[in-house]
């Protein structure tokens, strides 16, 4: 099953971020620090060209730090980029972002003329809360959902920068299918768009691979449950999520799976790293092109039978 959300307000805020880029002297994209190249938005690079990036990875504090150490690093060797990771928790350190904007611009007079940035980013990654505390007010709506901000606003900050922020969006296609169940399991997706037991599975078998001992711990299992249906099923029988004759309800046990993780209940997890993403990306390119062949092997036999036919 594959994942996918693209509301027409989305194709609408990438019009828009276009049209204004052009003027734009530093972008802010934020990510979530638990999944950054699942929340690095593909369309950023095309609308971008040579504006250069500050790459920020937030709730970091809900992200293995030493996997998050692995991405700054990974994006730090792409030129006109720079990646920090930040939390919510911790304002001031949020509030070095304005004098890493000027920093970024060295051949810039700011007296004269403040910079311009841009904010960007994936749905419910936290842009809004990251707003309100650099300009010490709360100016933009902030919400535990995806699709809060609807239309661009510009700010006023201090430093002498001058802010635009952007409605979230994603992009039509999310490929590795992989990265659209991490986006839901994050909650950068709207409930409506997927099934939670579904991505509840998927998290489970993650979970079990790379942070069995944090999930026994949370779950007090005193045994490694066999799979990711093994892992719900006990799941599930401890916290009552349970149908008639005694079968857990996986959609319960799902949702309490995904809230616990995304709250992180479990401690500090990410869900990818930069080796797993590229291996990922290599068998989604083997995969497109054997479906491009058995396309063609397709539509090749139908000409064929055309062929006859009118013969």
């Amino acid at each position: 099953m594959s994942i996918n959300w693209f509301p027409g307000h989305m194709h609408k805020a990438r019009k828009e971020i276009a049209e204004v880029m052009p003027q734009v002297d530093i972008i802010i994209e934020m990510l979530d620090a638990r999944i950054p190249f699942s929340s690095e938005n593909p369309l950023v690079p095309e609308l971008r060209g040579d504006t250069p990036v500050i790459k920020v990875l937030n709730k970091a504090d809900l992200a293995d730090p030493a996997v998050t150490e692995l991405w700054v690093n990974k994006f730090g060797e792409e030129k006109g980029i720079q990646a920090i990771p930040i939390s919510q928790q911790n304002p001031e350190h949020i509030k070095g972002l304005l004098a890493l904007c000027n920093q970024m611009l060295p051949e810039r007079n700011l007296d004269i003329r403040g910079a311009r940035a841009m904010i960007m980013g994936i749905p419910n990654v936290g842009k809004s809360t990251l707003i309100n505390t650099l300009a010490g007010r709360v100016i933009a709506k902030t919400g535990n959902e995806a699709g809060v901000t609807k239309m661009q606003q510009r700010i006023k900050l201090d430093n002498n920068v001058i802010l635009t922020d952007t409605p979230g969006f994603l992009w039509p296609k999310l490929s590795p299918a992989s990265c659209g169940y991490r986006l839901a399991v994050t909650g950068a997706i709207k409930d409506t768009a997927f099934d939670y037991a579904d991505i509840a599975i998927f998290a489970a078998d993650y979970l079990l691979q790379h942070y069995p001992q944090q999930v026994m711990a949370r779950y007090q299992l005193t045994e490694q449950p066999e799979n990711d249906v093994a892992l719900l099923d006990a799941l599930g029988e401890r916290r009552g999520c349970m149908k008639k004759g005694g079968v857990v309800d996986l959609q319960k046990a799902g949702a309490i799976l995904i809230t616990e993780l995304r709250a992180g209940l479990f401690g500090p997890i990410s869900l990818e790293t930069p080796d797993m993403v590229t291996v990922e990306l290599q068998n989604a390119k083997l995969e497109e092109a054997k479906k491009a062949a058995e396309k063609a092997e397709r539509d090749k036999i139908r000409q064929k039978k055309a062929q006859k036919r009118y013969r």
